[in-house]
């Protein structure tokens, strides 16, 4: 099964290219990027991490997709879906995602993908339901999150399982969205 493409007005959701590896390189290579993360990536772990996302889509059709913005930048990072690979309280679940490289940080892009990929998700994949989640420093992806539509409820936030008791990214929030098919 191939990588469905996806477009808004400005953005094209498609599959992965080898030339996309270099520039993921760098964005996880960031600390500005990566701010939110525990470490930042090795071009290796980047390019490891960049392998199992193609494998989900062929597993599951579903995944995180490249963006890019056709005719300005070849690779702003991605957007997509994702099954946490955690136990928590919410899961199992599937989950809307980002990671741009600091350039394209405040153009609405995040927002404008993620909604077209909660689309697919509701209308292509039949899914009730879609969370996204960040530590509680994250206010940046909180504010997509809001903007998306999703909608917090604090008695949801939780602890991530893979992050040392005491640190700081440990508290994280979950963020919600329901399909509106009957």
């Amino acid at each position: 099964m191939g990588v469905p493409v996806l477009r808004t007005e400005r953005l094209l959701l498609r599959a992965w290219r080898d030339d996309d590896l270099a520039p993921f390189a760098e964005l996880n290579g960031d600390p500005e990027v990566m701010e939110h993360f525990p470490y930042v990536l090795t071009p290796e772990q980047s390019d490891d991490l960049a392998r199992r996302i193609g494998e989900e889509f062929a597993r599951r059709g579903f995944g995180l997709w490249a963006v890019e913005v056709p005719g300005a930048s070849a690779f702003i990072g991605f957007v997509g879906l994702a099954v946490p690979g955690f136990q928590a309280v919410f899961t199992p679940c599937v989950e809307v995602g980002w990671r741009l490289a600091r350039h394209s940080w405040g153009h609405g892009y995040a927002s404008e993908a993620a909604v077209e990929v909660l689309r697919f998700a509701f209308e292509d994949l039949m899914l009730d339901e879609v969370v996204s989640f960040t530590a509680t420093t994250n206010l940046r992806s909180q504010a997509v999150m809001r903007r998306i539509g999703m909608t917090h409820d604090p008695a949801d936030d939780f602890d991530h399982p893979r992050m040392p008791e005491g640190h700081v990214l440990r508290r994280h929030v979950l963020y919600r969205a329901r399909s509106s098919r009957p």
